[in-house]
């Protein structure tokens, strides 16, 4: 999944949880059909990216998923239909309900400048300009205008923060130093 924020630098991050292995791009929530067509949900920005791939990678959220080589896909009322080698019926295609369709982070479409990855973002520690320290991005809200940081200090244990993934507020995202600076808006807390 992507996110566009302020200006990038760097990549990894200091004290951070490691990168993952796999990228989710979809969610399988059942069968479609009797043939074993998976009924996905779209989980990436472009769903046509299907087309490039050979094989998907199934599993439980936080188990090591399985490859499966796609034999097709499809569009289908805002989802994805997906046909794997091997996966032949509705019983099989059921048993599936509930896995991400994954794909490893070296098959990740490349990103634009100023895109990241959710995994990028989740952890970094959140300045003002100003140099005051306002605590961690723990969560990352989906309101359809922008996304919307959720910044907790462990510290102090206030409330959350909510700031705005845009550029007028997120000045700088330096991967490298783990940290996000941000200029807040006039009332934002």
């Amino acid at each position: 999944m992507r996110l566009t924020t302020g200006q990038g630098g760097g990549s990894g991050g200091q004290g951070r949880a490691p990168e993952p292995r796999y990228l989710a791009v979809g969610l399988v929530i059942g069968p479609h059909g009797v043939r074993g067509e998976l009924k996905v949900e779209v989980l990436t920005e472009d769903p046509h990216r299907f087309r490039l791939l050979r094989r998907v990678f199934l599993g439980p959220d936080g188990e090591e998923p399985a490859p499966w080589p796609l034999k097709s896909y499809r569009m289908h009322k805002g989802r994805i239909l997906l046909q794997l080698e091997g996966c032949n019926d509705r019983t099989m295609a059921e048993s599936m309900r509930g896995y991400l369709v994954q794909v490893p982070l070296e098959e990740a479409i490349p990103l634009n400048e100023g895109e990241y990855y959710e995994h990028q973002i989740l952890g970094l520690e959140v300045w003002t300009e100003a140099g005051e320290h306002l605590g961690q991005v723990v969560d990352i809200l989906y309101t359809g205008a922008n996304d919307v940081y959720v910044i907790q200090d462990a510290e102090s244990q206030g409330p959350e923060l909510l700031i705005p993934a845009i550029r007028e507020v997120v000045l700088e995202v330096d991967l490298a130093a783990g940290r996000l600076v941000i200029r807040p808006l006039e009332g934002l807390w």
